[in-house]
């Protein structure tokens, strides 16, 4: 079955800051989000270089090499940072998150360093009546076990991409998509402000991707978010 996407993404200041430290790509075959990180100085800079450099590999791939050519975007894009750094040395300390997807026919591989998110609500299959975030976050909390019970827990990322050689790898899995799947990445400027419950509802029930990501960032807003940025993705068959 031959599959195509409709998309749509969105990437908004917020409501208290004058810089976005997010941004996107919106491509063919390449979607992408990228989230600076406000506390390591030029989030901007280190978002942006970023998707400049992923969006390179925004290209025709054969589907069992998916893995493959998405883990050489994002060793691309953390070498890119370090090359930012090493010509102004001023940028030192600069970080990002990234969150991206790689299709290819009805194969998909999914990429992510860092707290920014995706997200899937299958058209078949046992969750089909459920969205699940299909990355997990890369917090201390997350390497604690009974993290709940251990009070003073730091938040802190664990990993993100800021240009160092070591420590900075990918997650890297592989989705089988079908027609009607809907596909949501996102900063966690929407995932930390909106409800898990309100995103499923949203993501069920807009009739376009652009409906989609206008609501989800509206309640983030809302709920007070900063920068929140947004790509969704309904599956359709081509046919």
């Amino acid at each position: 079955m031959s599959l195509r996407f409709d998309v749509a993404g969105s990437c908004h200041v917020g409501l208290g800051r004058r810089r976005n430290e997010d941004a996107i790509h919106v491509g063919r075959c390449l979607f992408a989000v990228a989230d600076g990180l406000g506390n390591h100085g030029a989030g901007d800079v280190a978002s942006t270089t970023v998707i400049e450099a992923v969006r390179r590999y925004d290209r025709d791939v054969d589907p069992v090499a998916l893995p493959v050519v998405l883990g050489e975007a994002v060793h691309a894009a953390n070498s890119a940072l370090r090359h930012r750094v090493a010509a102004a040395p001023s940028l030192a300390g600069l970080g990002t998150t990234l969150v991206a997807l790689l299709s290819a026919g009805s194969a998909a591989a999914l990429a992510n360093v860092g707290d920014s998110r995706a997200y899937l609500l299958s058209a078949t299959g046992p969750q089909r009546d459920r969205t699940i975030q299909v990355t997990e976050d890369h917090l201390y909390r997350n390497l604690v076990a009974g993290a709940a019970d251990v009070p003073h827990l730091s938040d802190k990322l664990t990993r993100f991409l800021d240009g160092h050689p070591d420590g900075r790898s990918p997650d890297i899995s592989v989705l089988a998509l079908a027609s009607g799947d809907r596909i949501l990445l996102c900063s966690d400027g929407l995932s930390s402000y909106v409800s898990p419950e309100h995103l499923h509802a949203t993501l069920a029930a807009a009739a376009t991707p652009r409906q989609a990501v206008e609501r989800l960032t509206a309640s983030a807003l809302t709920h007070g978010g900063p920068d929140v940025s947004a790509v969704v993705l309904h599956v359709r068959d081509d046919s």
